[in-house]
C-alpha cells in the first residue's frame, strides 16, 4: 500500500501540517491527520530524527534496523531534517510557515518557544496558524518541569490504582494509554479549530496536556468518587472493574480465559448448571460477596473448553467474549474480516504489518501512501517545493543546517 493514491478524494487533502513531535503523543495526532490526507512534514534532528527511532521493545528492530515503535506512528508522512539552532533553520521553517495550517508539538514547556518557535512566532507570519501543543502537566504549574510520561500520568490520575487486584501492586494498562488519549484529544481540538477558521478566518492556540486526558476520560469513575467521597476499591479476584459486582470479570477455561460483562445473574447460573450458586442472586450479596462469587463461578467456567463456554453463553444472550493476545486478536475473525490488519512496503525495513486506520469515511476513506520516513528521506524534496535553489540547498545540507539520507532522495 505504499505511495498509492486513492481514487476517492482525501478529508484533509490541501492541510500541511508542520510536525514537531517526538515518542508517541504527538506522531499519533499527525499520522491520524495524515492518514486523512494531511500533508505531515515531519521535522527532525539531523541524523538522529525522532527518539523513538532509537527506541524498541526487547531489543527487536524491524527489518533489522527499524524500531517499531516509530513505524507504529509515523505512516503518511514526509521528513525534513534541520538544526532547530541555526538562524538559518529558522527562517526556512517561518518561510514554510507562511502557507502551513498547523504546527504540533510535544516538548516539554517553553523549549521551543526559547528556541523561537512559539506560537506567537508562528503567529507572526502567518495568523491563520493552529498550534497545538502537547504536555505531561499542562504549561504551568507544580509539576511544570516533571517528566510528562504515559505510565507516571497513569499512576498520578487513579487508573493504574483502580486497576488490577487487591492484592497486587497498582497496575499500569498494558499498552501506552495516557498519550494515546493525548493524541485523541489532539486531533478533537485541531479539528475544531480548524472548523473555527473556516469561519472566523483566524488560527489560534490549542493545549492538550495528558493529566487533563486521563481525568476527563476516567469521568464516571470521578463522578462517582468525588460525589460519594469515597475511592473504589479493588477486587481480590478476576472482577473486571472496581466499581462492579459479580459476575463481571475474567472466568478461567480448560484452555483459556472469556470475559463475562453485564449480564443476568440467574441466567448465568443456568447456563454453568449449578443451581446451588443462585444463593447469591441478590443485588447487595452481588457487590459485597463479589470476590467469593467469583471464585465459585471459576471453578464451574474451568470445566470448559473455552469454544463451548462461549457457544452456551452466546446462545442465552450473555455478554461474553474471549481473552486473547495480541498475535491471535490480529488472527480474529471480525478483525480479518474488517481488514483491519494491513502493511506497507518500508525502504529499509521491508514489508510493515501494522493496523489500518481506525475511522472509515463514505466520500474520503483515509489510506496509507507512505511508509514512515527516514530521518531526512524527503529533506532535499521539501526544500525544492518551497522555491529554494538547488545551489542554496546544496549549500545547507553541506553546513549541517539540514540534513538529507541522500541514498533515499
Amino acid at each position: 500500500m505504499t505511495d498509492t493514491q486513492s481514487p476517492a478524494p482525501a478529508a484533509l487533502a490541501g492541510i500541511r501540517i508542520l510536525d514537531f513531535s517526538h515518542l508517541l503523543q504527538g506522531p499519533f495526532a499527525t499520522q491520524l491527520l495524515a492518514d486523512m490526507g494531511a500533508d505531515v512534514i515531519k521535522i527532525e534532528r539531523p541524523g538522529k530524527g525522532d527518539l523513538f527511532r532509537s527506541l524498541t521493545f526487547r531489543n527487536k528492530w524491524v527489518g533489522g534496523s527499524e524500531s517499531p515503535n516509530f513505524l507504529a506512528w509515523n505512516r503518511n508522512k514526509r521528513s525534513i531534517a534541520l538544526n532547530l539552532k541555526s538562524l538559518e533553520a529558522k527562517s526556512i521553517i517561518m518561510e514554510m510557515a507562511k502557507t502551513a495550517d498547523i504546527v504540533v508539538q510535544n516538548f516539554r514547556p517553553g523549549v521551543l518557544k526559547a528556541l523561537g518557535y512559539g506560537y506567537e512566532d508562528f503567529r507572526a507570519v502567518n495568523p491563520r496558524i493552529i498550534y497545538c501543543s502537547g504536555s505531561g502537566y499542562g504549561e504551568d504549574g507544580p509539576y511544570v518541569d516533571r517528566p510528562g510520561q504515559d505510565m507516571l500520568v497513569q499512576g498520578l490520575t487513579g487508573i493504574m490504582a483502580a486497576t488490577g487486584q487487591a492484592d497486587a501492586p497498582p497496575t499500569p494498562v498494558g499498552a501506552g494509554f495516557s498519550d494515546q488519549i493525548g493524541a485523541m484529544n489532539m486531533v478533537y481540538g485541531i479539528l475544531s479549530a480548524l472548523y473555527w477558521r473556516e469561519k472566523s478566518g483566524l488560527g489560534q492556540e490549542v493545549k492538550v496536556n495528558l493529566l487533563a486526558g486521563m481525568l476527563a476520560h476516567q469521568n464516571q469513575e470521578m463522578v462517582m468518587a468525588l460525589n460519594f467521597n469515597e475511592d473504589f476499591k479493588r477486587p481480590r479476584s478476576g472482577i473486571g472493574h472496581p466499581g462492579m459486582d459479580a459476575p463481571f470479570g475474567t472466568y478461567p477455561t480448560q484452555d483459556g480465559w472469556v470475559t463475562i460483562a453485564m449480564s443476568p445473574y440467574r441466567t448465568l447460573v443456568g447456563v454453568l448448571g449449578n443451581d446451588d450458586l443462585l444463593v447469591y442472586d441478590d443485588p447487595e450479596k452481588l457487590f459485597a460477596q463479589r470476590d467469593e462469587i467469583w471464585r465459585k463461578l471459576a471453578a464451574e467456567t474451568g470445566k470448559w473448553t473455552s469454544a463451548a463456554l462461549m457457544e452456551a453463553l452466546l446462545e442465552a444472550d450473555i455478554w461474553c467474549g474471549e481473552v486473547k493476545s495480541h498475535l491471535q486478536a490480529a488472527e480474529d475473525p471480525q478483525v480479518r474480516h474488517m481488514e483491519l490488519v494491513t502493511s506497507y512496503e518500508h525502504p529499509r525495513a521491508g514489508t510493515v504489518k501494522v493496523i489500518a486506520p481506525p475511522v472509515r469515511l463514505s466520500e474520503t476513506p483515509p489510506t496509507i501512501r507512505k511508509p514512515a520516513p527516514l530521518v531526512g528521506q524527503h529533506t532535499r524534496e521539501i526544500l525544492r517545493e518551497y522555491g529554494f535553489a538547488e545551489e542554496q540547498v546544496n549549500s545547507w545540507l553541506a553546513s549541517g543546517v539540514a540534513y538529507a539520507d541522500e541514498a533515499r532522495e
